[in-house]
């Protein structure tokens, strides 16, 4: 009588090689998609207004920035209605924001699943990013009516905005990567993250735009990988003038480094996070 051998499954620590992790989240496919419809189904658990808060946020904000900025400062537009011009950048900022933050603690907030089960840590970033992309798709209606509303007519320009949101994805989780890794150990990230996104948000052309930065220096100003990501989103969507391409080229080699990077040092230190977290 023959006896049927179960075959076996032997988990390793990572080596810290990024293809090695990549194979692991392709593996863990499955997984990856319960966490990112975990993360859209908590994020909104029990709120009168569910998913209409990823509109608000942004829609306040360019409200706001319209009086001040718009209005009191009179800040040029490229021809835009102010609140258009605003809200289009508004839209990636404030997926990029988000994303950031979820990114930065979905390891800590996942500590008592890391600590009892194996599985690609990278899932768990991951996933933060791909959630909010629902948001972002739902905050979009509202550009979509703003657009229908002043008659903005759409060119070829919107057939490239899917890339423009992958270089969003790519900076959210490149450094969202590392401030979680830097989270488990160091728990002073989410007191710094606030006050870095504040600052950072001032330097990306969210509330004014790129021109009023000398040519000369855009390609400088374009290594904020956001520059890139917000003009580029802005034209697509709007038709503006066409976007610094020097800055668009700067900013897009430093959201390949950032991801590289992020990924790299996260799958290096993956093998300590259920002893320090």
């Amino acid at each position: 009588m023959s006896v049927e051998v179960q075959p076996s499954i032997v988990i390793r620590p990572s080596s810290g090689r990024l293809g090695v992790g990549l194979r692991g989240v392709w593996e863990y496919r499955e997984l990856l998609y319960f966490f990112v419809w975990r993360d859209v189904k908590v994020r909104y658990k029990q709120t009168v207004l569910g998913a209409g808060w990823a509109i608000l946020q942004p829609f306040f904000t360019m409200v706001v920035f319209s009086i001040f900025f718009g209005r009191l400062a009179n800040i040029g537009s490229e021809g835009l209605p102010y609140s258009v011009f605003s809200y289009a950048a508004l839209l990636p900022w404030t997926y990029f924001a988000n994303s950031l933050s979820a990114c930065s603690d979905s390891l800590v907030g996942s500590a008592t699943l890391i600590t009892r089960a194996y599985f690609p840590r990278m899932l768990l970033p991951l996933s933060s990013v791909l959630g909010g992309l629902v948001d972002l798709a739902v905050a979009s209606i509202v550009l979509v009516g703003m657009i229908v509303f002043y008659g903005i007519s759409l060119s070829w320009s919107a057939l490239l905005l899917p890339a423009f949101v992958f270089l969003a994805m790519g900076t959210a989780l490149g450094v969202g990567m590392l401030l979680a890794a830097f989270n488990v150990r160091y728990r002073d990230v989410r007191y710094v993250l606030p006050f870095m996104t504040q600052l950072w948000l001032f330097a990306t052309p969210v509330a004014y735009p790129i021109s009023i930065v000398p040519e000369r220096w855009q390609w400088l100003y374009g290594l904020n990988p956001m520059v890139g990501v917000v003009e580029g989103f802005r034209w697509a969507l709007t038709g503006t003038e066409s976007p610094s391409i020097s800055a668009i080229v700067s900013s897009s080699v430093v959201v390949v480094v950032s991801l590289l990077g992020g990924a790299i040092y996260f799958s290096r230190t993956e093998r300590t996070f259920a002893d320090v977290v």
